[in-house]
Order: C-alpha cells, then structure tokens, then sequence
C-alpha cells in the first residue's frame, strides 16, 4: 500500500499505516503560521521607498554619424546593453523609412535608465553610463512631475553619477550600512526595465567583495535587473539603499540571475565629491601589481598567499621615492590589510592625493615600512620597449641542475631596463622551463637572496638544498614576478 504525499501547507494531519498501526501525525497550526511569517513582504518597502525612485530619460542632438544609424531610438538602446556587456549584437531590420528619421542638430530619445532622489532639494545618483553623451536628461517622478536635470559629475570608473533637479520636499531615501549586509539576506530593487516605469523585483544577495574592477568590489545578487535598471537602488529590508543597480552577466543579452550593484558607501563617497568639485580625484603610487599565488607565498616565507606582488615600480614615481622595489609584496596600506592584490588600487585610490602613507612591505622573509606620499592618478603611460639584443657575454653553467644557464647583463641592458644588477637567462631546459622561465628574463634573487651578478647566482645556487623548491624572483620586460622551482624525484 503506498502512503499518502505529506503536505503540510494543504493538510493538518497525515495518517500512515505502520504494522498495521494507525498513527496520526499532526501538523500544528503554530508551524504552518511562522512559516507563513517567515516569508518576506515588501509592500511596506514599496510604499516607503518607490517615492524616491525616479525614471531617466536622456536625449542627444542627432549628429551625422547617427543620421547613418538605425533611425529607431528602441534599437540603438538595445545595441548599446550588447556593446556595454559585451554581446554580439542581433541583426535587427531596418523599420524606420529614411524619411522620417530626426534631421541633423534635431533632438531624439537616446535611453531610458532609473535613478533615486538623494536630498529633498533635488539631488538624483543615478549611473555614469546612464547619462554618459546625453545633451539633456529628463528626471520624472512618481507623481508624473517632469524636470530637466543638471549634471553634476559622473565618474566613468565607478559608474557613478549625480545630476540635480529644481525642486523641494521630495522624498529622499535613507542610506544603509553596507557592512551589515549579509550574503543570503533578501534585497529588492526598483527601477524601470525596458521603460516599464517602478518595476519592483527581488531576491537575495548572493556575494559581497566581488571583484569586477579595479576600483569597485561590488554586491553580486539574483534581483531581476534589465536595461532600464540601471541606476536604481537596491534595497535591504530595512527600507535602506545599500546599492545602485549597474550591471548583469548574461551570455543571451537576458537576465540570468547574476546581477552586480555598486557598494552605497563606495558610491556616496564618489558622490560627495562629484558634488563639491564635479570630478573624481584618486590616489595612486606607481606601481604594476599581481597576485601572490600559494606556492610563492611558502617558498619566499610569507606563509599565506596574501598581499600584492610588485611586478614593476615607475621610474621616479611615488613608490620608486619611497624605497618600493620590484619583488616586494605590499601587505599593509596605512594600517590597512591587503588580503588580495585587488584590494591596493581600490584602497590608494581613496586616499587623498598628497597624503603621507605607510606601505608595509615583505622583502627577503622580513616587513619593512616605507613611508610614501601619494600622487594623484593619471593616464596610463606606454609600455618600455624591450630591450635590443646584444652580444652574448660568457655564460655560466652553475645552475644547469635547474636548467638554467645564465650570464652577466651588459651595462646597456642595465641602463635599458633600469637595473643595477642581476643574472640574465641565456638558456632554460627542464626543471626551468616547466616552471616558465625563459630566454631573456633577468634573475634578481634566487632563495630570497639578492643577485647583483652571476657570481651570487652561482654562489645562491652552490648553496641551495637540491631537495628543496628554489625560489627565483626574475624581471619579465617590464614586469617582476616569482617562480618556484622543483626538481623531480
């Protein structure tokens, strides 16, 4: 005889038939009731915070590079959320006869994005991207009130952006403390997908810390978000925004249940800024990072692979005054932990530029603390050349246990790669090449102890356990990095 399904949300009792026993079980009222108030309902949260959310709208005078477009506003929206996520783009017919498109100089709808009313006299945050090109942004609010917005600043690497409207008593929203965000707490949004004005949709925070970007760890959730969310809020239980909605992962150009929002307290930082300056003033200290991976981390004795591995350091930069050498694992910023390389753009960047700073560094098994003055971030500059090839000086033989052969740097490749010493790879076999040395590299310690010159490569390798890894920091073009070497059994 088979039993009956349990179903405790349908029935009160279940009678099984055990040994010919019946046997009633019973399902209390009291646990149906807490399962039912356990349920999260955000009526109250969209009462309370659906006021302060607001539709953008942008426009942009039509040039003649758009006159060539597809003439259809829907279809250039879209193309723009394939291009921003990197999806190839549909092929999409033309529907629109030449002959009405927007003239050139003439206005036309650009996008459609969302945004939340800061302060009661008019401030929005909204998206970078959102009103990025636009040559005017129409803000409506719930009560269908239309205004044309001011923008303030917008910060195309946070993805941030304030703009201002003429009017009081609107209904701000309340700022949350996005360290009291938890992974698997419930958070809802509100915003405007596909120009479908306060769309409220939910879910759950699925990670914090996530690294996206050099300078924004952000909230990963599985809240519904699609084009036209951006620049919305996300919203704790509590009625408070901890987020702006900004981007999703999606390999169809659809939702797929990872969406990304920028930290609140991230974002207010920015904000304040944009507000009193119109720009975004970061810190930096010139120096190429990368992570320290486990085995560098034993073999170099630093123990766990924590901090940022210095791969290069700018000539005559911040760092390169302060002492900071290429090999050097930061592992503290004024005070503060760098547990992961990305942690250390993100932290100097919010340092004031100008501001005296500590950076501890591990070099050869011991800290050191360098003091620093940051510099304000500015373009990228080119990559060095790579050195031209010369004669070959006399090779060395001494590492050939480890596969390598090695030989003295000429004065112009010291001048050339800005170094005062070191061993440069002639020739890699083996154990060498299977840890991914090559040709070229220049070898600056070998088992934590520094090489100025082949001699000290020879006299580092004779005196090395073969039994044991051997650790060597070499000089990659541009680039410092660590390899671990073992020879087989």
């Amino acid at each position: 005889m088979n039993s009956p399904v349990i179903k405790p949300l349908r029935t009160l009792f279940t009678v099984l038939m055990l040994a010919g026993t019946v046997l009633v079980a019973t399902a209390p009222l009291q646990t149906v009731s807490a399962q039912a108030r356990a349920l999260p309902d955000f009526t109250d949260l969209v009462d309370q915070v659906g006021p302060s959310v607001v539709n953008i709208r942008t426009m942009e005078k039509v040039s003649q590079r758009a006159q060539q477009g597809s003439g259809n506003p829907g279809e250039d929206e879209m193309l723009e959320f394939f291009r921003r996520f990197g999806l190839p783009a549909p092929s999409i017919p033309r529907q629109a006869p030449r002959q009405n498109r927007p003239q050139q100089g003439e206005e036309q709808p650009r996008g459609v994005g969302s945004g939340f009313i800061l302060s009661s006299d008019g401030l929005i945050m909204t998206n970078a991207h959102v009103v990025d090109g636009a040559d005017e942004v129409l803000v409506t609010l719930t009560d269908k009130r239309e205004f044309k917005a001011k923008i303030i600043g917008a910060d195309k690497r946070t993805d941030v952006a304030v703009v201002k409207i003429e009017a009081t008593g609107l209904p701000a929203v309340k700022v949350g403390d996005v360290s009291r965000l938890r992974v698997g707490e419930w958070v809802m949004a509100i915003g405007s997908p596909f120009g479908l004005e306060n769309t409220v949709t939910a879910g759950i925070v699925s990670a914090k810390q996530r690294d996206t970007g050099d300078y924004l760890p952000f909230i990963q959730t599985d809240v519904a978000i699609n084009p036209g969310n951006s620049g919305g809020p996300l919203i704790n239980m509590r009625g408070e925004v901890v987020g702006i909605n900004s981007q999703i992962y999606s390999r169809s150009g659809g939702f797929m249940g990872i969406s990304f929002s920028i930290p609140m307290d991230e974002a207010v930082r920015v904000s304040d800024q944009l507000r009193n300056s119109g720009r975004v003033s970061r810190g930096r200290i010139g120096v190429q990072i990368d992570q320290v991976s486990k085995d560098v981390a034993e073999s170099i004795g630093l123990g766990k692979p924590v901090g940022a591995m210095v791969r290069g350091v700018e000539s005559g930069g911040p760092a390169d005054k302060a002492g900071v050498e290429a090999g050097d694992i930061i592992t503290k910023f004024d005070g503060k932990v760098i547990d992961k390389s990305t942690d250390l753009p993100r932290i100097v960047g919010s340092t004031k530029p100008g501001n005296r700073s500590t950076v501890t560094v591990f070099r050869r098994g011991t800290y050191k603390d360098l003091g620093v003055t940051v510099a304000e971030i500015e373009t990228d500059k080119p990559v060095a050349k790579a050195p031209a090839r010369e004669e070959k000086p006399k090779p060395s033989f001494a590492g050939q246990p480890f596969g390598l052969t090695v030989a003295e740097l000429t004065e112009a490749q010291k001048k050339e790669l800005n170094l005062k010493g070191g061993a440069r790879v002639e020739a890699v076999a083996e154990a060498a090449a299977r840890a991914g040395l090559r040709e070229g590299d220049v070898i600056l310690a070998v088992a934590n102890k520094e090489v100025m010159s082949v001699k000290d490569f020879e006299s580092a390798i004779g005196t090395h356990d073969k039994n044991k890894p051997l650790t060597i920091m070499f000089r990659r073009g541009e680039w410092t990095q660590y390899v671990v070497i073992r020879l087989p059994r």
